[in-house]
C-alpha cells in the first residue's frame, strides 16, 4: 500500500461528461455538474509539497469498494477552507504528482449558504456520487483528493481498491434457517434467470429484426437521400439548361442580325471593288501614259548629259588656257618693277631679312619671272605702262590681290604683312603658307 507522496506507476485518466449526486448532511440532491462553463476541471502542476491536504477531511473512506456499484464519497471542509465556484473531487491513482492526473472528477457542491459562518460549515457533511460507469476496472491503490479552482490540493483520503472482498476480509456466520432461505432465494433467482434469458433471448431475436430493419431502413433513408440529391442536381442542372438554352436563342437573335449586317456590308464592299476595279484600270492607263513620258524624260535627260558633257570639256580647255594665258603675261614682266616694290616697304629699308625668304623652300622662276609673281596684273593694264603705272597699281605678293590706286600705303603694307610669319629669335620672315618651316626653324633656335 503507497500513500499519495509515494511514486508508483501513473493511472489512466478519465476526464469526462459525469452526472453526480450531493447532498449537505442526510440529505442527497441530484445535480448535474457538467452545467459549469468548462468540461475540464482546473489544474495546475504544482507538486505535492505546495499543497495542504488538511483543509478537506473525508470520511467513512471504504477500504474496498465493489466494482460495478456506485461509490459516495463524503468529506468535511475545515475552518480554514472556503469553497468557491469551480471546485472539485477527484479519484487519483496512488503516486500522483500534479492535478493534471486524475483518473476521474465530480464538481464540488457549494454549501447553500456560503455567507454562513465557516465553524457551522464544518460541521456539515457533504456528499458527492461517483457513477460505476466512470470508476477504475482494475485492483489499484486509489484515493480521493479534494482540488480547488486553482488547481491545488486541499485534502486527500487514505487508499481503497475497486475489488470485491475475499473469504480472508470477511468472516460470514450462517444458520441452517438461512441456508434453506438462502437455497429458496437461489432457486427463484435460478427461474427468473431462467426467464430472464429466455426474455434475453426473444428480446435479442427483436433487436436482430430490429437491426435488419433499421439496416434497411437506412438504405432506404440513403436511396431516398440519393435520389433527393440527384434531383437536385438534376433540376439544377434542368435550371441551367434553361438559362443556356435561352441565352442560345438570344445569341441567336443577335447572330441573325449580325448576318443581315454583314450581307449589306458584302453588299456595299462589292460594289466598292467595282468602283476601285474601274479606277484601277484608269491608273494603269494613265501609269503607261506616265512610263512613255518616263522615257521621253529619259532619252531627254541623255541627251542633256551627253551636251553637258561637252560643254564641261570646253570650259576645261577655256580655263587651261586661261591659265597659260596668264603666265604668259606673269613672265613679261620685269624683275626690277618687283625690286622698286619692294624698295618701298618700310620694313625694307630698316634691315629686315625679307630678303632672306628664299631660304625657305620656295620654286623658281623660269624665263626671269619675278619671286611673288605680277603685283601690276590688273585687267587691261598696259604691259608697257611706266613708273607712273607701278605707282598706281598694287598687287600682293603673296595672294596677287590687286589694291587700287587710291589704297593707302599702311593698309596695303598691313594685308602683306599679315600673310608672313617673322621669327623671335632672328628676325627672319616666312610665308604663313609654310607653318611648318616655320615651326621647324623656331624649334632649331631652341636646341641651339
Amino acid at each position: 500500500m503507497t500513500w499519495a507522496g509515494e511514486t508508483e506507476p501513473q493511472g489512466p485518466t478519465r476526464p469526462g461528461l459525469l452526472r453526480l449526486h450531493c447532498s449537505t448532511g442526510a440529505e442527497l440532491s441530484e445535480t448535474s455538474t457538467m452545467d459549469k462553463t468548462s468540461d475540464e476541471p482546473p489544474t495546475s502542476a504544482v507538486l505535492l509539497d505546495n499543497c495542504h491536504f488538511s483543509q478537506v477531511v473525508f470520511n467513512n473512506v471504504e477500504k474496498f469498494y465493489v466494482p460495478g456499484g456506485d461509490v459516495t464519497c463524503q468529506y468535511t471542509l475545515t475552518q480554514n477552507m472556503v469553497p468557491r465556484g469551480k471546485d472539485w473531487v477527484g479519484i487519483f491513482r496512488v503516486g500522483w504528482k500534479t492535478t493534471r492526473e486524475y483518473y476521474t472528477f465530480m464538481w464540488a457542491p457549494l454549501p447553500s449558504d456560503t455567507h454562513s459562518d465557516t465553524r457551522s460549515d464544518a460541521t456539515v457533511q457533504h456528499q458527492i456520487q461517483f457513477k460505476a460507469y466512470y470508476l477504475p476496472k482494475d485492483d489499484e491503490y486509489y484515493q480521493f483528493c479534494y482540488v480547488d479552482q486553482d488547481g491545488v490540493v486541499r485534502g486527500a483520503s487514505v487508499p481503497f481498491q475497486f475489488r470485491a472482498e475475499t473469504e480472508d476480509d470477511i468472516l460470514v456466520v450462517t444458520t441452517q434457517g438461512e441456508v434453506e432461505e438462502l437455497e429458496l432465494q437461489n432457486k427463484n433467482l435460478r427461474e427468473e434467470n431462467e426467464g430472464l434469458k429466455a426474455s434475453r433471448a426473444s428480446l435479442q431475436q427483436q433487436n436482430i429484426d430490429l437491426q435488419e430493419e433499421l439496416k434497411k431502413t437506412r438504405e432506404l433513408q440513403k436511396n431516398v437521400e440519393s435520389l433527393r440529391s440527384n434531383t437536385e442536381k438534376l433540376e439544377l442542372e434542368l435550371n441551367s439548361l434553361k438559362k443556356e438554352n435561352k441565352h442560345l436563342k438570344e445569341q441567336d437573335d443577335c447572330r441573325g442580325a449580325e448576318l443581315h449586317q454583314l450581307k449589306e456590308q458584302i453588299q456595299n464592299v462589292s460594289s466598292d471593288k467595282e468602283h476601285l476595279a474601274s479606277r484601277l484600270r484608269a491608273a494603269l492607263e494613265h501609269m503607261d501614259q506616265l512610263q512613255s513620258q518616263v522615257l521621253n524624260y529619259e532619252k531627254e535627260v541623255e541627251n542633256l548629259s551627253r551636251m553637258n558633257h561637252d560643254k564641261t570639256e570646253q570650259l576645261e580647255s577655256l580655263k587651261e588656257e586661261n591659265r597659260r594665258l596668264r603666265m604668259t603675261r606673269t613672265q613679261e614682266k620685269p624683275r626690277d618693277e618687283n625690286d622698286a616694290l619692294l624698295r618701298r616697304l618700310p620694313w625694307a629699308g630698316e634691315g629686315s631679312s625679307f630678303s632672306g625668304v628664299p631660304q625657305a623652300p620656295v620654286p623658281a622662276l623660269e624665263g626671269g619671272g619675278l619671286l611673288f609673281g605680277n603685283p601690276y596684273c590688273a585687267a587691261g593694264a598696259n604691259l608697257g605702262a611706266g613708273a607712273a603705272d607701278v605707282a598706281s597699281l598694287r598687287q600682293c605678293p603673296m595672294c596677287n590681290e590687286v589694291f587700287p590706286e587710291d589704297t593707302e600705303t599702311s593698309q596695303y603694307e598691313a594685308h602683306v604683312q599679315s600673310h608672313l610669319l617673322q621669327c623671335p629669335h632672328c628676325s627672319q620672315t616666312f610665308d604663313k603658307s609654310n607653318k611648318q618651316v616655320f615651326d621647324d626653324h623656331v624649334l632649331c633656335h631652341g636646341l641651339e
